[in-house]
């Protein structure tokens, strides 16, 4: 049986969203979607890019997976969900930029920062989250507490993704060109804080400036545990 939970947002969906933006909707589907912005994120459910970024039907193109990690360029394999999805939105739709979206608590990072079993049973996770062990080997061994590393580890894994992406030809050439840009960014789940990289250093600060109270339990319970 589906979903009734579904079933009703559906019926809320139609009742206020699709009925106040029809004629957006409407125009996307003669004319196709023409997003600037891809975001790359995870997929855990507490961190939607469309909600975080209150973002309208055809403004974002999203991809999805574990831990927010982008492979590096590699045509060998059978199967390449994030590529393709890059490709597509680099190649067709010629995006403007591209964020790759991490966010505080991941399940994916601890997984592998923990270096226990993978996150579930199976043939894929694990050799997933193989993807992490650069910006581990980055920042080192850990010494100290153990939601510190991981939130250093998540910061570092977005860092890893952004290198990773100037390994695909579509995405360096353009960037080169100044007709890209890659930008780095990390939500805090518990405080809502967004922070996002600043290219010439590499360090992430405050997306929105005017957020003293949000911005100073940052550390305290995103990065905290």
């Amino acid at each position: 049986m589906f979903p009734t939970r579904l079933t009703e947002g559906y019926r809320a969906f139609l009742s206020e969203r699709f009925a106040r933006e029809k004629n957006r909707y409407e125009k996307l589907a003669e004319q196709g979607q023409s997003p600037e912005i891809m975001v790359i994120g995870c997929c855990d459910s507490r961190v939607s890019p469309e909600a975080i970024f209150d973002a309208s039907p055809g403004e974002l193109f999203v991809v999805r997976n574990v831990a927010n990690l982008v492979p590096p360029y590699e045509t060998g394999g059978d199967y390449h969900g994030t590529s393709a999805a890059l490709e597509f939105a680099v190649q067709a739709l010629r995006v403007k930029h591209i964020v790759v979206m991490g966010h505080a608590r991941c399940g994916g990072i601890r997984a592998f920062a923990d270096d226990t079993a993978p996150l579930s049973p199976g043939d894929f996770i694990g050799r997933w989250m193989n993807l992490v062990a650069p910006a581990a080997e980055r920042i080192g061994p850990r010494t100290g507490d153990m939601a510190e590393y991981q939130a250093k580890l998540e910061l570092a894994a977005i860092e890893n993704s952004l290198q990773n992406l100037m390994t695909f030809p579509c995405v360096r050439i353009l960037v080169e060109r100044g007709k890209l840009q890659l930008h780095g960014a990390y939500f805090g789940v518990a405080t809502g804080v967004l922070m996002v990289r600043d290219p010439e250093t590499g360090a992430f600060k405050p997306a929105v400036e005017d957020m003293p109270e949000r911005i100073s339990m940052f550390s305290s319970r995103d990065a905290g545990g």
